[in-house]
């Protein structure tokens, strides 16, 4: 009897525990959930020792968009605080400046807002030889001014139906154009948001635009839903990146854009300096006629 009664129980317990783990707080689970992901995220040694891998076929495209005179543009597009800068910063700190350059406008001028729209874009596309990186791009229109109301419907709708037309002129004239969309979600980019105000050397990242954003997720959605299914052609294609981890959306992104440009190997060989010569009648002027910068550290 004692053991039919201590079975029940026990079939009781495991039957309430399923029923609470059933009912368990949304929070709760949310909790672990991101818990798991932060758990899961790239460590930093691992993230450098697979960049660094990276970072030399990065200089062998370069080489190779130098010698073949090349003219390639990427887009990076995507929500505040999605990890675009991030990604940039990344690949342009490996490379020559001279041969790849960021370009990041600010907000046009009134000369500029009468311009042709895409004006002031075409302005700062490549030379033969060079790789563009555009930090937000001709797709602005598309989404910051469309759904903060800073241009017309019908400039929204021009846009969208000459924006496949302007791309395909530019990939017809040999530009290799590039677009890559960051997605993050909203739980991502709440925590990076409060990074940056608690950060003050982050503090300038948040603009009176991001603040007056903030209740506008959907309509950012939407338009980015549009956009796509204008914009995401054949000839110039959308590539989303997964951006919650930073670290492999980094990775991602620029073994990404390794696989889409053929390229060779046309780094330098090894270069043997020649000996240093010294000057025995050259005599160099007093330290004490410079001026140092203070040595504080």
């Amino acid at each position: 009897m004692k053991l039919i009664r201590s079975e029940n129980q026990k079939n009781n317990i495991m039957k309430k525990e399923k029923e609470q783990k059933k009912n368990k707080p949304a929070e709760i689970e949310k909790y672990h959930d991101e818990k798991q992901k932060i758990k899961d995220r790239m460590k930093k040694k691992e993230f450098e020792k697979k960049l660094d891998k990276l970072a030399v076929e990065l200089v062998k495209l370069q080489e190779w968009i130098k010698a073949k005179k090349l003219k390639v543009v990427v887009i990076f597009e995507g929500r505040d605080a999605a990890g675009k800068g991030g990604v940039i910063k990344t690949i342009s700190s490996i490379l020559n400046p001279r041969i790849c350059r960021i370009v990041a406008l600010g907000v046009p001028t009134e000369k500029e807002k009468s311009q042709w729209y895409f004006q002031r874009y075409v302005s700062e596309l490549p030379a033969g030889g060079e790789m563009v990186l555009f930090d937000r791009s001709w797709y602005n229109r598309a989404g910051v001014e469309h759904v903060m109301g800073y241009c017309t419907t019908e400039e929204y709708d021009e846009f969208l139906r000459s924006c496949p037309e302007f791309e395909k002129m530019l990939i017809r004239s040999g530009v290799i154009v590039i677009k890559y969309w960051f997605s993050v979600s909203d739980d991502e980019q709440e925590h990076r948001f409060q990074d940056r105000i608690n950060d003050p050397t982050k503090r300038w990242k948040i603009s009176p635009m991001d603040i007056e954003s903030r209740g506008k997720w959907v309509e950012y959605s939407m338009a980015k839903d549009k956009m796509f299914a204008y914009t995401d052609t054949k000839q110039s294609p959308w590539y989303v990146v997964e951006a919650d981890d930073k670290r492999r959306a980094r990775l991602n992104t620029i073994h990404h854009l390794l696989s889409l440009i053929k390229y060779e190997d046309l780094t330098q060989k090894p270069i043997k300096l020649p000996p240093k010569k010294i000057d025995v009648a050259y005599v160099r002027p007093p330290k004490q006629e410079q001026t140092f910068v203070p040595q504080k550290y």
